[in-house]
């Protein structure tokens, strides 16, 4: 199994609802597996016909199979894709070349925690935290990249939505201490408090700034 499925079972942890069925789906592909594997083996253990036996349908030559004929059917054009709505908590595989990441998770605040121990234990590292302000759904989107040093390439994302009117978010510096500086330069930034980090000073700004500059209405 790749460290991108281990690492995509792993995550699922944090989603009982889906964790149940994506194993059902495992299973299930697994008995097919089999099935196919003991067909396969039947089939290799038939002995082929001698030179001397004659074929079941007597001395008459049997004809070729004329080809069946082309579909004259028009291909139907495919349909518009339906409007997506917003995303669901979950994990999302995605294609390395396109977005830079191998899963995506997006999840609720007082998960991320988990998902920090969870990368932790499956030998990943915290490449770095940031943020987006989306302003107009009053939200700030906290990120934090993860990456290991395997011979496997695995990047993963983790993604939490929190109120803009009030950033509070669970530190993880007790799982990845690197996530010291981190947060504290994401605070600096954006002004999300990381709620129980031992010293949430500004780490770029002046000591005593009151200002966020990646705000999109902060005004200099």
């Amino acid at each position: 199994m790749s460290i991108v499925e281990e690492t995509r079972i792993a995550l699922l942890e944090m989603f009982p609802e889906f964790a149940a069925a994506d194993a059902a789906a495992r299973a299930a592909a697994d008995k097919i597996d089999d099935e196919m594997e003991t067909m396969i083996d039947e089939m290799d253990s038939i002995e082929p016909a001698t030179e001397g036996d004659a074929p079941a349908g007597g001395d008459d030559e049997v004809e070729a199979a004329e080809p069946a004929e082309a579909a004259t059917e028009p291909v139907p054009e495919p349909e518009e894709p339906e409007e997506e709505g917003p995303r669901e908590n979950g994990v999302m595989l995605t294609d390395h070349a396109a977005r830079g990441t191998d899963i995506d998770v997006l999840c609720a605040p007082d998960q991320v925690v988990q998902a920090a121990r969870i990368m932790d234990e499956s030998g990943f590292f915290l490449e770095a935290i940031t943020g987006v302000d989306w302003i107009k759904d009053d939200k700030l989107e906290v990120i934090y990249d993860y990456n290991q040093y395997g011979q496997e390439q695995c990047r993963v994302v983790v993604r939490t939505l929190i109120p803009r009117s009030e950033p509070e978010i669970p530190t993880i510096s007790d799982v990845m201490p690197s996530a010291n500086w981190h947060e504290r330069e994401t605070h600096d930034f954006y002004g999300i408090k990381f709620i129980g980090h031992p010293h949430l000073i500004p780490i770029l700004l002046p000591e005593d700034a009151d200002f966020h500059p990646l705000l999109k209405d902060f005004k200099p």
